[in-house]
C-alpha cells in the first residue's frame, strides 16, 4: 500500500493541488475509499493497480459524479442566497455562497447533502433545499429558456400581480429566474423547482438584455461597488446579505456580467500584472484588484490574505469588518498602514476579460450547458 499511497499523492499534487476546485481524497486504513472528480486521474490510478497487481478488492474507488445520482448531475440554484459549507453539515464553516438561477455540477451526495461544484469552479457541500437537481435533459431545457435576472439590491417575489399577495421568496442583486411571460407590470417567472412567481419588471431585466448592455468598465465597476458600502463582513459571503474580501470583488464584477475565482489567493494568479515598484502607485487605474497579505520570507512562502478593488487618489474600497474605503496614502485620513504595510501586487481585470484566466456569463461553460464537455 505504500506504493499506492505515494502514487496517489503523486496524482493529487497534479491534478488535484487545489481541493477548492478538484476532487482526489483516500483513505487506505479505515474507510478504504478513493474518489476523484478527474477523470485522467482515475484513469491513471486503475492502471496503476492493474500494472502492480495491487490488490484493491476491499475498496470502494470511485469516479464523481456518482453512479448513485441515478443521472441527475446537474443542478440549478433553487433559493436566493445558498450557503454552501466546507462538510456536509449547517455547523461547518461557510465556504461561499451561490445565487439562485446559478447551474452547478453536482458530485455525490451524503445524507440529503450534495457536492455540488459552481461556475467559479469552487467545490462545496450545500443541502438538498438549496438547489434542484436535473438531468441533462431538464438542464439544457433550463439554460436553453428565456429567463430574467434580478436587479435590485433586494425585494421579493410574490404569488400574485400584486406586492400585497403572499411572498414566494426574498431575492437579491443577481438573482436568475425563467421567465414564463409579461403580465401588465410584472414577470411571470419560474424557479427552477417550477415554483410560479411574480416579480415587479421595474426590480428586474430580461437576462438577454442585461447581458448585452452588461459593460465591466470602471465607472460600472465603482458604481457597482459603492452599492456594498457599509454592508457586514460575512466569512463565505458572496452575496448582498453580507461579503467576504474576495465575495466582494466577485460579486461586483458578476454583477457587471464578468465571473472571477473565488478567494483571494486565486484571484491574484489573473489579470494582467500592473507595476507598483517600492509602492508606487501611480500606474494603478480604477477597477485594478489590489493583493495583501503575508510577504515571502526566509522559510515561508508568499500568503495572500485579502484584496481590494482601487478607486483612484490612492484609494481603495474593500470589505473589511465592513464595506469601506481606505486609503494608501499615508497623508490621507483614512490612512491604513496595517494594508498599506500588507499591500503585495495589483492585477488590471478590466483589459483581460475572456483572457488571463478571467471569463463573461458568455463564455463560462456552466452557464452554456457544458458543465462536463471538456473532462
Amino acid at each position: 500500500m505504500n506504493n499506492l499511497e505515494q502514487f496517489l499523492s503523486e496524482l493529487k499534487l497534479k491534478y488535484a493541488p487545489d481541493k477548492r476546485t478538484a476532487i482526489l481524497e483516500y483513505d487506505l486504513k479505515e474507510n478504504k475509499f478513493i474518489k476523484t472528480d478527474r477523470k485522467a486521474a482515475y484513469d491513471q490510478l486503475n492502471n496503476f493497480i492493474k500494472e502492480n497487481n495491487v490488490d484493491v478488492s476491499d475498496f470502494n474507488i470511485e469516479l464523481l459524479p456518482s453512479e448513485k445520482l441515478k443521472g441527475k448531475i446537474y443542478g440549478v440554484i433553487n433559493i436566493s442566497v445558498a450557503n454552501l459549507r466546507s462538510i456536509p453539515k449547517h455547523s461547518a464553516e461557510l465556504s461561499t455562497q451561490a445565487l439562485l438561477g446559478d447551474p452547478v455540477k453536482v458530485l455525490e451526495e451524503n445524507d440529503y447533502w450534495f457536492r455540488i461544484q459552481t461556475s467559479d469552479n469552487y467545490i462545496a457541500w450545500t443541502d438538498d433545499d438549496g438547489f434542484h437537481p436535473m438531468t441533462k435533459t431538464e438542464f439544457d431545457e433550463w439554460v436553453n429558456s428565456e429567463k430574467i435576472i434580478y436587479t435590485n439590491d433586494f425585494g421579493f417575489s410574490f404569488k400574485e400581480k400584486s406586492k400585497k399577495s403572499i411572498r414566494v421568496s426574498d431575492l437579491v442583486a443577481g438573482n436568475i429566474l425563467k421567465l414564463l411571460s409579461e403580465e401588465e407590470d410584472y414577470f411571470k417567472a419560474q424557479y427552477p423547482d417550477g415554483r410560479i412567481a411574480f416579480i415587479p419588471k421595474d426590480e428586474a431585466q430580461l437576462f438577454d438584455n442585461w447581458l448585452s448592455n452588461a459593460k465591466a468598465d470602471q465607472d460600472n465597476i465603482l458604481e457597482t461597488a459603492e452599492r456594498f458600502m457599509g454592508l457586514p463582513y460575512l466569512w463565505g459571503g458572496t452575496s448582498l446579505k453580507g461579503v467576504d474580501c474576495s465575495g466582494f470583488t466577485k460579486t461586483v464584477f458578476r454583477l457587471n456580467g464578468v465571473i472571477l475565482q473565488r478567494d483571494a489567493s486565486q484571484q491574484v494568479n489573473t489579470g494582467e500584472l500592473v507595476e507598483t515598484p517600492e509602492k508606487d502607485f501611480s500606474k494603478l487605474l480604477p477597477g485594478d484588484l489590489l493583493f495583501f497579505g503575508d510577504h515571502a520570507k526566509e522559510g515561508k512562502k508568499e500568503r495572500i490574505t485579502h484584496v481590494g478593488i482601487y478607486i483612484g487618489n490612492g484609494e481603495f474600497i474593500h470589505s473589511s469588518g465592513k464595506v469601506k474605503i481606505n486609503s494608501l496614502d499615508p497623508k490621507a485620513k483614512n490612512f491604513s498602514k496595517f494594508r498599506y504595510n500588507q499591500f503585495i501586487r495589483a492585477k488590471r481585470i478590466l483589459n483581460s476579460i475572456d483572457t488571463y484566466g478571467i471569463n463573461t456569463f458568455k463564455s463560462n461553460k456552466f452557464y452554456n450547458g457544458d458543465l462536463y464537455e471538456t473532462e
